[in-house]
């Protein structure tokens, strides 16, 4: 594909299938930078092409850009204007006419997307013209788009990006059908920026891959900023992610097609390093994450670089080793059940782990009215937030907000830990005081007990699991933690048989903690063994 003919042929031709895969089109054309999209999870409704100049991004700034209308077989070449930020740079036109008009005047209804862009051209796709005139309306445009003047460009390149709001976050979930609890998202949020390995854990269609999806659709620029791979049942080494060099051919690196390695080698460029990057490991526990995930697990905490080949030249684009860079984010989704394998204390310690239910209000709201999801209205909303993003994960030297009342119940459950062997170290003390500040950040009004409460949750309980006589006692002792003084734990909700209240009881200090602490003394009451995966 080196002209527009042969790019636009493709592009229609791929349009009418269910293929959403973009790498084997060209990365640049006429010193633009070439995107392409067929939509996230699902054939979009409007495939577009866009060819961008620094500092332009397709959810920033303005650009040409092929959009093709399926519902009336219309391919529009447009001067695009990006829908997520408003541009500060206008193109210099006299007497175009919007997509908006356009439709409306020749009774198309309203554009599903993109009404306020304006028309360069519009095609019949059951008659396109030939090889010559696309090739020259391209040119054309992108020469138009060249010949902008660089004040307003560089206005664009030095605008202050906007502060995280997660707020923003939760109403774009809610208005594409995704009903998360802001709670929830304030957690996942936290988790990451605390840490860049999160374990979404729970019951299967929980949501727990849309809201990793959700995130990072939302503050990425483009899709080439996010990977959702599923893991397989046979993957026993790290082949499926960091592919391998050819047997045959030493010369050759072979990419797994999962897309995985060249995120990370994306994620790794220069001029990336203020974009937040997503590798989602979907079903992680299918199979054995030591094997597979080794080398993450490593360098996570050794800062070491991951070695992919011997040789000191490039093999196929793909260096001798890569950093896990500051922008790169990991999220893994756990269901438990027959067919998966359960986490060791090794990957557990290393994550924040974030339990999804399902309750009874959040059934019958949904039955209300259920609905399909739709991402389009996540589509890089938050893109210029994700500087920000990376600025609050990146922080170091975080502020020693953390009071007594924390440093004393941790020591209260690490001396209880102990006596099962799950006892925590320097590094999830550290990874608790640093998940404490930064939910302190993103939400100033967070109480200093809900922040505890997430902390025990999320890095405590998950190590515990055992027999009945090894756990009952440890799990008694630790509810008696969660509650106020004189509050007799057993009697009120460990051994109570009632629907009980844990959320906005006044004898409760930590509801999460103790809910989850209560279905793993009863589990393990029932079956004779309990753990926090399975309870």
């Amino acid at each position: 594909m080196s002209n527009a003919f042969e790019i636009i042929n493709e592009f229609l031709n791929q349009s009418k299938t269910a293929n959403l895969k973009t790498k084997h089109y060209l990365n640049s054309y006429k010193n633009t930078k070439v995107k392409v999209s067929f939509g996230q999870g699902y054939p979009a409704k409007i495939p577009w092409i866009s060819f961008l100049k620094e500092p332009f991004t397709t959810s920033d700034g303005i650009y040409p850009v092929y959009l093709y209308y399926k519902k009336i077989d219309k391919l529009i070449l447009a001067y695009g204007i990006s829908e997520t930020n408003k541009p500060i740079v206008q193109w210099d036109l006299n007497e175009a006419k919007s997509i908006s008009t356009y439709f409306k005047e020749n009774g198309f209804g309203k554009p599903h997307r993109y009404g306020d862009s304006f028309i360069y051209k519009a095609y019949d796709v059951n008659d396109m013209p030939n090889e010559e005139i696309l090739n020259k309306d391209l040119d054309s445009i992108i020469n138009k788009y060249s010949q902008l003047g660089t004040t307003t460009s560089e206005a664009l390149l030095i605008k202050t990006p906007l502060k995280l709001n997660i707020k923003l976050f939760h109403k774009s979930c809610k208005s594409s059908g995704l009903n998360y609890k802001p709670e929830l998202i304030t957690r996942f949020i936290a988790s990451l920026a605390t840490k860049p390995f999160v374990l979404l854990s729970g019951l299967s269609g929980s949501g727990k891959t849309k809201l990793a999806q959700a995130f990072a659709q939302w503050i990425s620029e483009d899709n080439t900023q996010y990977c959702i791979v599923p893991v397989g049942a046979d993957w026993t080494n790290r082949e499926p992610l960091l592919g391998y060099v050819n047997a045959l051919n030493n010369e050759e690196y072979i990419f797994p097609e999962n897309g995985a390695l060249q995120l990370l080698i994306e994620a790794n460029k220069e001029e990336n390093i203020n974009k937040p990057y997503f590798l989602i490991l979907d079903e992680m526990n299918l199979s054995h994450v030591e094997r597979y995930f080794a080398d993450f697990l490593s360098i996570m905490e050794s800062k070491d670089k991951l070695r992919l080949h011997s040789t000191e030249t490039y093999k196929n684009n793909v260096p001798s080793q890569l950093d896990w860079p500051k922008n790169l984010f990991i999220i893994g989704t756990v269901n438990i059940d027959e067919t998966t394998y359960m986490f060791s204390p090794k990957v557990l310690d290393r994550a924040n782990v974030i339990e999804f239910r399902v309750d009874k209000d959040d059934i019958e709201d949904f039955l209300k009215t259920p609905k399909e999801i739709d991402f389009s209205n996540l589509n890089f909303s938050g893109a210029s937030m994700g500087k920000d993003f990376i600025k609050i994960s990146s922080n170091k030297e975080f502020e020693t907000i953390a009071t007594n009342k924390l440093n004393e119940k941790l020591i209260l459950f690490f001396e209880e830990l102990k006596k099962t062997g799950a006892e925590f170290g320097y590094r999830t003390a550290t990874e608790i005081h640093k998940l404490y500040n930064q939910l302190t950040v993103l939400d100033s009004v967070i109480t200093e007990d809900t922040k505890i409460d997430i902390a025990i949750m999320q890095k405590l309980l998950p190590k515990l699991h055992g027999s009945r006589r090894k756990l009952c006692p440890i799990l008694e002792v630790l509810a008696s933690f969660c509650v106020k003084q004189k509050t007799d734990v057993s009697k009120n909700f460990l051994n109570n048989k009632e629907t009980l209240v844990f959320k906005g009881n006044e004898d409760v200090l930590y509801p999460l903690s103790l809910e989850k602490i209560t279905r793993m003394y009863k589990g393990a009451l029932d079956n004779g063994f309990a753990s926090y995966a399975e309870a």
